[in-house]
């Protein structure tokens, strides 16, 4: 494919087809990945019995090689969104709406968010485009109990993409994510970690928790110019603000 993106890298493989539109994605990558809590302990037992081999979720560069023209400066920061911080729903009360825009303002992040499903192949999509982050539609929606999870790219060769400072978040810091409704969920950053992606915490990203959290995931650690991906992931771990 010409230009700056390679579309045929993929992401991590999930246990079931996802009702949203299916379309190749761009990083591969044998993450498995849960799609509600429910899943959780069958992914727990695979885990530890199994030992399938998981590796992280790849957000590599679209074109095999990072970006050759990162910024020469930090973006200016955005400013906080305005509007009613919405506490964590009870778990009986109905799905809160749909997530449409990601602000982090410590890294000058002010975008859309893009849904995505699952691949032909079984992966998890990433955005079609450097400059958007994504919800994985599979995942709770930010605000219900449990693990949001939002990718997106770190570079190509056109420059940096949309998480190319995630790396840079620091626990305390705050995210935060509109949705359809007008609502606003903010979350508190708990936790910044980067894994190999040979030991990329399936469980943790993806697994159950006892209330509203969030996972940023993009790529991070050395590039590897042979296979054309980063030999790690960068988490992001945040908490619902009550």
């Amino acid at each position: 494919m010409t230009g700056a993106m390679r579309a045929q890298d993929e992401l991590a493989p999930a246990p079931e087809a996802s009702a949203a539109p299916v379309r190749r994605g761009r990083h591969t990558s044998p993450v498995r990945v849960v799609r509600r809590p429910a899943a959780a302990a069958a992914l727990l037992i695979g885990l530890a019995v199994a030992a399938v081999g998981v590796t992280g979720l790849v957000l590599a560069s679209h074109t095999g090689r990072p970006a050759l023209t990162p910024p020469a400066r930090p973006p200016a920061l955005v400013p906080i969104p305005r509007g009613k911080w919405a506490a964590v729903p009870p778990s009986a009360a109905r799905a809160v709406a749909r997530p449409v825009r990601l602000v982090i303002p410590e890294i000058g992040v002010q975008t859309r968010l893009v849904h995505l499903g699952i691949s032909r192949a079984g992966t998890l999509q990433v955005p079609g485009s450097t400059a958007v982050a994504g919800w994985y539609a599979g995942s709770p929606r930010p605000g219900e109990p449990g693990g949001a999870v939002i990718a997106g790219h770190i570079d190509s060769v056109q420059g940096a993409g949309v998480f190319y400072r995630l790396r840079e978040l620091h626990r305390g810091q705050h995210v935060y994510v509109r949705r359809a409704d007008g609502s606003l969920a903010v979350f508190r950053v708990t936790l910044v970690r980067t894994y190999p992606k040979t030991g990329f915490p399936t469980a943790a990203v993806y697994g159950p928790t006892p209330d509203a959290q969030l996972r940023l995931i993009t790529c991070g650690g050395v590039f590897d110019p042979v296979t054309g991906h980063y030999l790690s992931n960068t988490i992001v771990y945040a908490t619902l603000v009550p």
